[in-house]
């Protein structure tokens, strides 16, 4: 039977990790040890790393956030992902591909060339898939366009639930344009920033579609999504274990309540990625590119 989580991911080391000028060294050292660091704990607990070194032309500073660029699937699938930002479309480079040459029967859904029409859709960072259920959770944005939603949907053959989130910065609501900041997809859980979603009809049907699915739901405050709770990623062991990797930061936020429910299905792992997350914007679940291939 097919697993909907994965042991194996990859992971993109930063050759010149969000470059400033004046603590860019500083910042790019501090990175590559919290960096290592994840890559060992992840492989000690059990989990198939493998790690891609980026070089520093072209200049792609994000790199280390592989996930929004591209995803995979079984079949032998990879789907390619549009990306709103120039700089980060570079990040698609020969070395990511020589890493697919040895997969049989590659099968590429390319979406990318819709960029010149600025349509966008980014990768698991826009889509919260549920690979068990066949569903994928969108809060729609510049970065996650609808159209495009249903054209993954309709090829991928999945369900589209699509809600619009926000997050309040400086007393005024403002787009949240990654569903993986305010939600997380477990195979018995999901972790869900419900009061984000202003909307009431879209948050109560999003609930819906998870209860239906027998999903018990970690809910989170939008204070805990600034603690990078909600871009958390649940992984399995070679021993089958499932393990639920977060940030240190995320993993300081939650409650008893919440850490107990995660812990009836998994081990959690927390990683210190802090540097990380200040100068990035991302945490642990966006440095992880699940492999189904």
């Amino acid at each position: 039977m097919k697993k909907n989580i994965t042991n194996k991911v990859l992971m993109v080391r930063p050759a010149l990790f969000a470059f400033n000028e004046k603590t860019a060294q500083e910042i790019q050292n501090s990175a590559l040890i919290e960096f290592d660091k994840m890559v060992e704990k992840l492989k000690s607990i059990g989990i198939d790393v493998k790690v891609i070194q980026d070089t520093k032309e072209p200049h792609t500073p994000d790199s280390i956030f592989p996930n929004n660029w591209f995803s995979t699937h079984y079949s032998n699938t990879v789907v390619l992902y549009p990306m709103f930002a120039e700089n980060r479309r570079l990040e698609r480079t020969d070395k990511i591909y020589e890493f697919f040459d040895n997969v049989d029967n590659l099968n590429i859904v390319d979406y990318s060339s819709l960029e010149k029409e600025n349509i966008f859709l980014e990768g698991t960072g826009a889509l919260v898939l549920d690979r068990k259920n066949k569903k994928a959770y969108c809060s729609l944005s510049q970065r996650a366009d609808e159209k495009l939603l249903d054209i993954f949907c309709e090829d991928a053959g999945y369900k589209k639930i699509a809600f619009h989130s926000y997050q309040t910065i400086n007393e005024e609501r403002k787009v949240i344009y990654h569903t993986n900041i305010m939600m997380a997809m477990g195979e018995n859980y999901a972790i869900l920033c419900a009061d984000s979603i202003d909307n009431l009809e879209e948050r109560a049907n999003v609930i819906a579609e998870l209860e239906k699915d027998k999903k018990e739901i970690v809910y989170i405050t939008e204070k805990q999504v600034e603690s990078f709770l909600g871009d958390v990623i649940e992984l399995v062991n070679n021993e089958g274990v499932n393990i639920c990797v977060m940030s240190a930061t995320a993993y300081s936020a939650l409650t008893d309540e919440q850490k107990s429910i995660i812990e009836k299905y998994d081990v959690i792992l927390p990683v210190d990625v802090h540097t990380i997350e200040k100068y990035g914007g991302g945490s642990a679940r966006c440095m992880i590119a699940e492999l189904f291939i």
